[in-house]
């Protein structure tokens, strides 16, 4: 199984553009590629099942299968190779290793593993600080200092040699001082070869075979030097900060990590500007060693995040060939999408989404779909990294194929619910790899789940456009003001304050927003033109979250925003939708019951044909019933509009569910579902300026409720008066005082 598997350059097109399809496979022969328009991606035979359609395109038909390598590591890489092929050197840099002794690691160097030629400054096998020296002719020597280095504490470490004499010198010395100077060490020898050749210039690993990096360091790096002789400790010392008149002829570079830090450039502060460029996005604004706690922001000093943190598992881009391309098509309706390769028994499906062509819409809804979401979520390891995993979801854990596919193949890269090897949250997740949990036929969560509300849609004869949070992120309010209608997804969880701005406008112009999700517009995330496809997210402070930022580590590289939850910025999800999230449990989800407020003549529409005490939901792909998985609720104090109706509660949720830790402030033996009142789902209506309406359902169960016999059920019902009426140009009135 994902023995072939696939990536696009983009997710979402529009008619006339081209996307870019990367195919790699294990196995000998020819794959065919397939066009399908995706209604719903769930094979569960208790519900209408996966139902797709073929339509026809230029790419159908057979391709050669080759496999395609993906080197995943991030390091800096220099352009220039040859000013740093030297007989007499120092390099010199600040490190704080997180995984010492874990393995050899590089630290810098233009080391050519495969040939032994050049030189490394480097970690051993012990995580003690050594010099690899190589001519390229077999003759090799590693000289270290015995000591390793101390874990999560920075180190100055300097390596000298002298082609005249073979002296060679290594030296590490801790910043912070231990009694019996623990991790510090210092050496001199004397040896007989030379280095010649070596690769190109690398911090944080070394070239490896065919040209990629390899012998990657895991942890924090901070201003590195090289001299093209050897230089004395005080002469060392000198260039901590800045690069001294009188050693500026001896100085190849000296790289300044502070500056241009929401770029992948690495900038050189010597005469020479011999600028780098950081592959595979390592962090950056990380806290170096001058960083003292007098500062947060690393925007207002820069000099104390110094620092870029490196990991053997980052992935930014896998960096695959171009099998096939395909231009969409001016009469190709919006919708979701999938390439279908096939090849034997192997399958894969590459989704896509077709939106209208940018200031034009097909239909008079536009279904929003949470690719931000769908991101965080990429490739994650839950299932096998969590140790609280069983505890969160009230069942066994299960290792599904793609679970077990994951931990045996790092190389696909993390997702925002993961921790790296040290145990440094992944801030970075990519569309530019192949994305286990992006596939039909996976798990009913993000796409599988979301797909439920467009085979809803094609089940009703509603026609929809498809926008993406990237569209939003890039168009803002322009993108949704021409919709009368605008539906979320099942979890719209992460958001840039560009998309909370852009419903917030088309809000109060008038428009009509359709939150079928819950923990929606929870996290602060950002985008980069700097890094198409990627998304950062830094935990900062409370949340429920798998992992979360070191103090001090909050704001982000790509825009400098702080990150962390929207409510802890003043602008909670309740804000947004009426509701916010106020728990999570996996065991089974729970029916609504109206309210007296569902009696109110504003909600009128949303119940026609509903009886006042039918149980609504109690059924659903999604744990049983439409309440549960995540839920969310109203509170008036953290923005719920005033005028609001709360028209249906489900509230008897199990032990399983758990009231969100940021709502209390001292640990509490009163946090489920049994005995917790906040635990609950608040279904909510309220008008908004210009005659526009907010109805929210704040379950992500909901979507898989719709299709229950046939899509003739109360949800279904619901959703569609809700719909109906949404997209009815008469204005909502304002309620009356």
């Amino acid at each position: 199984m994902y023995r072939i598997l696939g990536y696009a350059d983009r997710w979402t097109v529009q008619q006339g553009d081209t996307i870019r399809f990367k195919v790699s496979s294990e196995l000998p022969g020819k794959y065919s590629a397939r066009l399908l328009r995706v209604r719903n991606g769930d094979s569960n035979p208790k519900g209408p099942g996966k139902l797709v359609t073929p339509v026809k395109a230029a790419f159908d038909g057979e391709y050669p299968a080759r496999f395609q390598e993906t080197h995943a590591g991030s390091c800096v890489r220099i352009d220039e190779a040859a000013p740093f092929r030297l007989g007499s050197f120092t390099l010199q840099v600040w490190v704080m290793p997180t995984l010492p002794g874990d393995r050899a690691m590089a630290i810098m160097g233009n080391w050519r593993e495969e040939e032994g030629a050049g030189y490394a400054l480097m970690l051993d096998g012990d995580g003690a600080l050594a010099l690899a020296l190589g001519d390229g002719a077999g003759g090799r020597v590693q000289v270290s200092t015995g000591v390793p280095l101390l874990k999560r504490h920075w180190t100055f470490v300097a390596a000298s040699f002298d082609a005249a004499t073979g002296r060679l010198a290594l030296i590490q010395r801790p910043l912070s001082t231990f009694a019996g100077d623990l991790g510090a060490a210092r050496i001199e020898e004397t040896v007989a070869l030379r280095p010649s050749g070596g690769g190109d210039f690398l911090i944080a690993a070394w070239n490896g075979a065919r040209g990629a990096a390899s012998g990657h360091y895991d942890g924090l790096i901070d201003s590195p030097r090289v001299a093209s002789r050897a230089l004395s400790e005080a002469e060392c010392e000198s260039l901590r900060d800045f690069v001294p008149a009188a050693l500026a002829r001896d100085i190849v570079a000296a790289w300044d990590f502070s500056r241009d830090i929401p770029t992948a450039k690495v900038s050189d502060i010597s005469v020479h500007r011999r600028h780098g460029k950081a592959v595979n996005l390592p962090t950056r604004a990380q806290k170096g060693f001058r960083w003292n706690d007098t500062e947060y922001d690393w925007k207002k000093q820069p000099s104390h995040y110094a620092a870029i943190h490196f990991h053997r598992h980052d992935l930014y881009d896998c960096g695959w060939q171009t099998d096939f391309e395909y231009v969409v098509p001016a009469d190709l309706r919006s919708g979701v999408y999938a390439v279908e390769l096939t090849q034997g028994d192997e399958t894969d499906s590459i989704v896509f989404f077709v939106r209208p062509k940018r200031g034009t819409r097909q239909a008079d809804l536009c279904y929003l779909v949470p690719t931000a979401s769908y991101l965080a979520y990429s490739n994650h390891h839950m299932a096998t990294d969590w140790s609280f995993g069983e505890n969160v979801e009230g069942n066994f854990g299960v290792l599904g194929p793609h679970a077990q596919f994951l931990e045996a193949n790092w190389q696909y890269g993390q997702s925002h619910y993961d921790s790296h090897e040290d145990g440094s949250p992944v801030y970075f997740s990519s569309r530019l790899r192949p994305i286990l949990h992006m596939r039909l036929d996976t798990d009913i969560w993000q796409l599988n789940a979301d797909l439920h509300v467009t085979d809803w849609f094609e089940g009703k004869g509603i026609d929809y456009d498809i926008v993406t949070d990237e569209d939003l992120h890039e168009e803002g309010v322009s993108l949704l003001e021409n919709y009368r209608c605008v539906v979320t997804g099942t979890h719209p969880e992460y958001y840039t304050r560009e998309m909370l701005d852009a419903v917030e406008a088309y809000k109060a112009k008038g428009g009509r927003f359709l939150y079928t999700g819950a923990n929606g517009f929870y996290w602060r995330v950002a985008f980069s033109d700097a890094f198409p496809g990627a998304m950062e997210m830094r935990r900062a402070e409370d949340g429920m979250r798998g992992c979360y930022s070191e103090g001090g580590d909050y704001y982000m590289q790509f825009t400098g925003e702080l990150g962390g939850l929207w409510r802890r910025m003043g602008h909670a999800p309740q804000k947004v939708a009426g509701t916010g999230f106020t728990a999570q449990g996996f065991d089974r989800a729970e029916p609504y019951r109206r309210t007296d407020e569902s009696e109110d003549p504003r909600a009128a529409f949303i119940f026609k044909g509903i009886e006042r005490d039918e149980a609504i939901g109690d059924f659903g792909l999604v744990g049983g019933g439409a309440a549960g998985w995540e839920i969310d609720r109203v509170d008036f104090a953290l923005g719920t509009p005033p005028h609001t109706l709360v028209v249906a509660v489900a509230d008897n949720f199990s032990t399983a569910y758990n009231w969100v830790k940021e709502e209390f402030n001292h640990s509490t033996a009163c946090i489920s579902g049994d005995v917790q009142p906040l635990v609950r789902c608040d279904m909510v209506f309220f008008e908004c300026p210009n005659g526009g309406a907010v109805f929210s359902t704040s379950s992500i169960s909901w979507g898989g409720s719709l299709s229950h016999n046939k899509y003739d059920n109360n949800v279904s019902r619901i959703m569609e008066n809700v719909v109906r009426r949404f997209l009815d140009p008469v204005p909502f009135p304002p309620p009356v005082r």
